[in-house]
């Protein structure tokens, strides 16, 4: 990710961001990137404290490799398009049509130095790279494992996550949302069934699928089978189950206990 894509330039602080992709996604299939409020709140310490310290201690470093860099003398209007010198030469780029090695040799000439246009960087002011976002992930799940005895953390799974697992986390979370949000909408209009135009444009699979870039419907389908809960269906079985005259599972249940108890109760003596 880069800082304009975000809207995180000249000081800007947007609450969320919804971030056009394509030279960098997956298999470079365009998508959308949503990036929601809360974690847009947790870049605020990082951009204030730690950030600037990284960028003054690579000064020396990104000013020494100077000549290979994709030095921005400014960014369009709209924060979409980058112009700036590339090997001696001046070229203009949409931001979302930049690969991966240029996007990690983009710095913005500031006046004061060379700010790197990627948001996550590490020494020298370099984009982090697939080893530094691994050793990353290890070092949190080391903190994670630390925690993990603590009565309010949640249950720990039997491996170290991986990034790809996010992924799979949002597209269900997603899905399920997106559905309840249909199903809701449905009963209160009281629609016995969709219109066309609905399903075609709110279909939660089709939002899905397009968020994240999947080229296939079929792709998407797979989520489909983590969507029931088994124990809620147990629960809404023993709740619809009915009898003659309309009584319920439990009150069955319940007048059998009682039958049962008179029963097995000692007999009383009969007096004339």
């Amino acid at each position: 990710m880069l800082l304009p894509e975000l809207g995180l330039v000249d000081g800007q602080r947007p609450t969320f961001a919804d971030v056009e992709l394509k030279a960098c996604a997956k298999f470079g299939r365009p998508r959308s990137v949503y990036v929601a409020p809360d974690p847009m709140a947790l870049l605020d310490p990082y951009l204030l404290l730690e950030r600037p310290e990284i960028v003054a201690k690579a000064q020396r470093s990104l000013r020494r490799r100077h000549r290979e860099l994709f030095v921005l003398r400014g960014l369009e209007a709209d924060g979409t398009r980058v112009r700036g010198v590339l090997d001696g030469r001046t070229i203009t780029r949409t931001i979302k049509n930049m690969k991966p090695d240029l996007r990690r040799l983009a710095v913005l000439e500031t006046g004061d130095g060379l700010d790197p246009l990627a948001l996550f960087i590490g020494q020298g002011g370099k984009m982090l790279t697939f080893s530094a976002w691994d050793k990353t992930r290890w070092r949190a799940w080391d903190r994670m494992k630390a925690w993990a005895g603590n009565r309010h953390a949640p249950v720990l799974p039997r491996r170290c996550w991986v990034y790809h697992d996010l992924r799979h986390t949002f597209a269900l979370r997603l899905l399920i949302f997106l559905t309840r949000e249909a199903l809701n909408d449905a009963e209160d209009q009281g629609l016995p069934m969709s219109t066309l135009l609905d399903h075609m444009t709110g279909n939660p699979l089709l939002v899905v699928q397009r968020r994240l870039g999947h080229a296939h419907p079929s792709t998407t389908y797979r989520y489909i089978r983590y969507l029931k809960d088994p124990m809620r269906e147990v629960d809404d079985a023993f709740r619809e189950w009915t009898a003659v005259g309309g009584a319920s599972y439990i009150t069955i249940a319940r007048s059998l206990m009682d039958l049962e108890d008179a029963a097995h109760a000692p007999s009383r003596p009969l007096h004339p």
